[in-house]
Formats: structure tokens, C-alpha cells, sequence
């Protein structure tokens, strides 16, 4: 009996279990996208487009055998079903709070069709990596040994010829067919599973050598920029280790890799962290609220604070969706220790701004920031904007590129005098809101 393979956040045919699980048994395959409403009111317009060139990449490389189709999975996946008579549906599994209770919700209305879960969009799927007690980790050291030496499998070994792919033109009223939208937006880099191994190619020839070295400058392309593709699966983190050489740069990537597996398995651990403080004693911690608190955060999202740095970033991921790792733990401790402000508001900002804005790493990177999540960062850690500016962008290429009325000013960092008429002075005084914020944090002690 044919199957469905039902794409999610695995837009890609090559290292695709669920692929080869769909088709083996030289089974029939319809290869469905449900665009599911629920999920296009939350996501940004960048990753809706993001979303949108990923499908039309994956529909050209199966030469148009692809159906897309909108509506509540729970009715339009079992229609589907049942339009091909499938024995199963195949998936790769949904480990975040969202996808898991879809998942179920989607398993229950199948009825006696099967919903196969196979391979997940991690190296290792949350839930594997755990202590001598079965409790999840906490900490990120200790997880990312056992990580290493739990070790995962090789790439999958599928592609688009690995199946009988059912030609959706041959449905009976197409099963509720819809063309692929276009938000419009042009992205760099592009979208979609070719685009995404042309990306990966040019990092491992170009900046892999020197990732280590490199990785926190921001005025440098010294970073991968496969995140978004790695959000959207449009390849899979397996192909990328097994590219991975032993040198500190290769190893310094991996580890990159492994946060990520980490952040999935906390979530996944601890659910209601993806919008509550994992750490409950934060819940007490005084915040600024009301018409003054909104002014500093308008002019933060708008790169108006008055400090270079935190201005630079904000405006270059308002302007293209993206936004060097360095410089969000920047604008983040600026946000929530600067300005005192809930670290919601900001995860939420990026979530709206980020092509690859994930659950599990934006939430659970502002919550590092904000000190209260797993393996936070120190309470008294409160980042100096200013000297962070001076050290991760020394020669200020980075600022003059994003914030052109200091183009002519000799130094970015340290603005007097030579601070522009058209560029903002500082919204707050950092001396005095870091002073603000320890003893904020240290009343939680």
C-alpha cells in the first residue's frame, strides 16, 4: 500500500530518514506540506519566506511531485491518507511542545493509518543523552561529554530517486491542492536544501580553518550562516559533522552543534521554558513596565539606544533577518540588565525578526542572558557594550556598516565630541543600570 511522507521541518531529500522509511518496500509515495495557519500567525515574514523558497526548491527537485496544501494538519493529513489509501504516515519526529501535541492530536484523528516517526531534525534526539540516574542534564560541560561519546549515526542514505513519488496532478480534485505563497522578500542567503549545501560548501573551503579564531567577530564572514537552514532542515546537521575535520575550528563547530542539541533537549525536558523562567526564583525579579519601559524598547528594536554596538545589531536584523551570534548575547544583556526589561519582550522581537528564529535556541539563549535559565550566565555578568564593541569589532567596520552616521567619526566605540547631530545620545547610563541591575539580581540571593 502507498504511503505519505509529510514534511515539517525536514525541507530536503538528501539524509532523510523518514524518507527511506516511507519508501521502503519499493512503496508509492505522496510527498504532502500542510501550511498550517496556526503556525503562519507566529512566525516572521522572513521565515514564512524562508518557508516558501525552501517548498518551491523541494517541488522543482521533485520535478512538480509535491503537494501543498493549507488547513489544520489533524483533518487535511488523514484526508490525504485517505485520498491514497496509505498504510502510514511518515514523519521525522516534532520534539518541541507545539509539534509533540499536533503530532498526537494528528495520530489520534489517523485512526488505524500509522504515524511513523523516524529521525529527528538533531544529531541526537532529545531524551538520548542522560545521567547515570536517567535525569536530563542541566548543564551544558557534563552534556556535551556524554554527547561526544554517545556519538549518532551516519547520513541517511536517500535522495529524490529513492521512491515512486504519486503525482498529486492525479488526485481526485488535486485533495485540496494550493499554490506555494511568496512573502516577497529577497533572502541572503538563499533558501532551500541546494542553496543550503552550496552554503556549507563554501564555509568548509572558506571559514571552517578559522572558525575558532574567528567566530565572534562580527565585522568578519567568519560564521557558517546555516542556522536558518538548519531550522527549516533543509540539510541536516549529520551531513555537516560528517564533513567536520578534527582541527580546533571543526571542533569549535561541533560544539556549536551540540548547543543546539542541548537547548532541544531542555525544552523538550521542560516545556513551559519556552516562555516561563526555567528557573522559578526569576519570577521574583524586578522588571520596568509601563510608557517608559515601551520608549527604551522601541528604541532598542529600532537601533536608536545610542550605543554603537547594540545599535549595529539591531539594525542589521531588522534589515536582513539575521544577526551575529556575539552581537545577540550583546543586545540581549543590554535589554534585560540595561534597560531591566522582561527577556520576553526581546525573544519575542527576535522570533518575529529571525529568519532562523528556533524555539529552543532563541528562547533558551535570552534566558542564558537573563541568568535564569539551564547554565545561565552569571547574574553579575552584565555586559559592557562599549568594551564589548571595542573588542569583537576593534577596527568598528561592523558599526560603520550598520549605523552610517558614525561612517566618519575615527572612533566608533568611545563617541564624545564627535558623537553626530543625527545620532541618538545614550538612552541610559551603563555605570548606573549595571549597578541597577546587580542589585535587582542580587535581592533573588
Amino acid at each position: 500500500m502507498p504511503a505519505v511522507l509529510w514534511f515539517r521541518r525536514d525541507l530536503r531529500l538528501s539524509d532523510l530518514p523518514a524518507l527511506s522509511a516511507a519508501a521502503a518496500d519499493d512503496r508509492q509515495v505522496l510527498a504532502c506540506y500542510v501550511l498550517d495557519p496556526r503556525l503562519a500567525a507566529t512566525a516572521g515574514t522572513r521565515r514564512l519566506q524562508y518557508l516558501y523558497d525552501a517548498l518551491r526548491d523541494l517541488r522543482e527537485q521533485l520535478d512538480g511531485r509535491l503537494l501543498v496544501t493549507r488547513g489544520d494538519p489533524r483533518t487535511r493529513v488523514p484526508a490525504l491518507a485517505k485520498a491514497v489509501r496509505a498504510s502510514a504516515v511518515h514523519v521525522s519526529a516534532d520534539f518541541t511542545p507545539f509539534g509533540r501535541d499536533r503530532d498526537a492530536q494528528v495520530r489520534e484523528a489517523l485512526g488505524d493509518v500509522e504515524l511513523v516517526a523516524t529521525g529527528s531534525p538533531y544529531l541526537v534526539s532529545p531524551g538520548r543523552i542522560t545521567k547515570g540516574d536517567g535525569a536530563p542534564y542541566k548543564v551544558f560541560t557534563p552534556f556535551f561529554g556524554a554527547w561526544r561519546t554517545h556519538g549518532w549515526r551516519s547520513p541517511a542514505d536517500s535522495g529524490a530517486d529513492s521512491a515512486r513519488w504519486i503525482d498529486p496532478a492525479d488526485l481526485p480534485g488535486r485533495s485540496g491542492a494550493v499554490e506555494i505563497p511568496d512573502a516577497g522578500i529577497d533572502l541572503e542567503p538563499a533558501a532551500g536544501e541546494r542553496a543550503a549545501h552550496r552554503q556549507w560548501q563554501r564555509f568548509r573551503s572558506d571559514g571552517l580553518a578559522r572558525y575558532a579564531e574567528d567566530r565572534d567577530r562580527p565585522d568578519l564572514a567568519a560564521t557558517s550562516r546555516m542556522s536558518a537552514h538548519l531550522k527549516f532542515g533543509a540539510i541536516h546537521p549529520r551531513t555537516l559533522a560528517a564533513g567536520l575535520g578534527r582541527g580546533a575550528g571543526p571542533q569549535a563547530y561541533l560544539r556549536e552543534l551540540a548547543f543546539r542539541d542541548f537547548y532541544a533537549s531542555v525544552l523538550a525536558e521542560w516545556p513551559d521554558s519556552a516562555w516561563w523562567n526555567w528557573n522559578s526564583a526569576f519570577d521574583r525579579i524586578e522588571v520596568d513596565d509601563g510608557p517608559d519601559a515601551e520608549r527604551v524598547f522601541e528604541a532598542w528594536k529600532a537601533g536608536r539606544t545610542g550605543f554603537p554596538i547594540v545599535d549595529a545589531g539591531m539594525r542589521q536584523l531588522a534589515a536582513t533577518g539575521f544577526l551575529h551570534n556575539r552581537v545577540r548575547m550583546i543586545v540581549a544583556s543590554f535589554l534585560v540588565k540595561d534597560l531591566h526589561l522582561r527577556w520576553q519582550w526581546g525573544a519575542r522581537w527576535f522570533l518575529d525578526q529571525l529568519v532562523d528564529g528556533d524555539m529552543a535556541n532563541n528562547q533558551h539563549g535570552w534566558q542564558w542572558a537573563a541568568g535564569c535559565g539551564t547554565d545561565a550566565a552569571p547574574y553579575f555578568r552584565v555586559f559592557n557594550p562599549t568594551t564589548q564593541g571595542a573588542k569583537f569589532d576593534p577596527t568598528g567596520a561592523y558599526i560603520r556598516r550598520w549605523v552610517p552616521e558614525l561612517r566618519d567619526v575615527p572612533d566608533v566605540h568611545e563617541l564624545g565630541a564627535d558623537r553626530p547631530d543625527g545620532y541618538p545620545a545614550p538612552i541610559v547610563d551603563h555605570a548606573q543600570e549595571r549597578a541597577e541591575a546587580l542589585r535587582r539580581y542580587g535581592r533573588l540571593r
